[in-house]
């Protein structure tokens, strides 16, 4: 199982835990997902090799989980992705400790790597490690400006036992009279916003339960997201907007600085997307977003809103990512089987 899937799985589980009693004899396209909520947290696979070292040599760790809401390993490693290897070269014999947790529980396993010549070293817990460090500040690119590059986690899931800031705030907007039909009402036969795999636009692309990542170089930001393998070229010189730019699902985006704060405005979307909170919109949809890293490992996103056809008045969301240290990069996605879901719905 490819780590992002088990991302998924336990974003669903997570979710679908506290819905409450259901019917088990029913049927539908959520009965995978109510499974899912029930199964606990596993370890796979977990070893060393090899297992003794003479001193200054290396050994690989490799490790397998399944349903993970977070992966440590300790010491040295701390957060983890699902399934991976890495490369370590303890100086003394090290005991790390593989320790995965779920929405049922969590489990641990341990390895031994044994150096030549010397005594076993007393290992610490990651998170009681970082809890006497205070957060490093935010990193800098050689302008001056703060680098906001890295993964972060979107809005819709917690990993590494990290929360989104503002992840339950509610999303509301106030619509103009007349403009009703903009709100989404989803019926029980609808598959759901993401099952043909569209581009989400922006600022759903942050509403999804898959990492994405900032690259910032001199005079644009590259923004990638996961899914559904998307991204945005975003230039920071000075560049602007198209006269009429294209109808696009992302916009046409352009970046300015503010003191700290990354702003991007982005206009030229199409009308095919949804909103946070299940809101349509006409091709006069603006959105300002905000970027400003408050330390190494916390990214705070604010996006306004506004849509003269369809709102009232700007509406603001804002929501406090979280670096993902055990990613270096986001990985592929794609919908291999993007078919119609309505024919698993149970019919009356």
């Amino acid at each position: 199982m490819p780590p992002r899937w088990a991302i998924m799985t336990a974003f669903m589980a997570s979710v679908l835990a506290g819905q409450g009693k259901q019917d088990q004899a029913k049927q539908g396209p959520s009965g995978a997902y109510q499974q899912a909520a029930r199964l606990p947290a596993r370890i796979l696979d977990f070893k060393a090799t090899p297992a003794s070292i003479q001193p200054g040599q290396g050994v690989m760790l490799v490790w397998s989980t399944e349903n993970p809401n977070s992966v440590t390993i300790d010491p040295d490693l701390g957060s983890v992705t699902a399934r991976g290897s890495r490369q370590v070269k303890p100086s003394a014999t090290t005991t790390y400790t593989l320790t995965v947790t779920g929405p049922n529980g969590s489990e641990t396993r341990s390895v031994k790597v044994t150096v030549a010549g010397t005594v076993e070293r007393a290992t610490t817990n990651s998170k009681a490690g970082n809890s006497k460090a205070g957060p490093s500040p935010a990193p800098r690119m050689a302008d001056g400006k703060p680098d906001l590059s890295g993964v972060y986690n979107s809005s819709s899931f917690n990993f590494g036992g990290v929360a989104v800031r503002g992840q339950n705030d509610p999303i509301t907007a106030t619509l103009k009279p007349g403009a009703e039909k903009f709100k989404v009402v989803r019926g029980p036969t609808d598959a759901g916003l993401y099952s043909t795999c569209s581009p989400t636009g922006v600022p759903g692309a942050y509403f999804v339960p898959y990492q994405w990542e900032i690259v910032q170089g001199r005079d644009r930001v590259v923004i990638m997201y996961e899914y559904p393998h998307l991204f945005r070229v975003i230039p920071t010189d000075g560049t602007p907007h198209p006269a009429d730019p294209d109808p696009t699902w992302m916009g046409d985006s352009v970046g300015r600085w503010e003191g700290d704060t990354l702003v991007v405005d982005t206009v030229g979307f199409n009308d095919k997307t949804e909103l946070p909170g299940g809101y349509k919109h006409t091709e006069a949809l603006h959105v300002v977003e905000r970027f400003h890293r408050t330390d190494f490992n916390n990214l705070d996103y604010q996006a306004t809103i506004e849509d003269p056809n369809v709102f009232e008045k700007p509406w603001t969301i804002s929501r406090g990512f979280p670096l993902r240290p055990d990613l270096t990069k986001v990985d592929e996605f794609v919908c291999e089987n993007n078919k119609d879901y309505s024919n698993f719905f149970e019919k009356k």
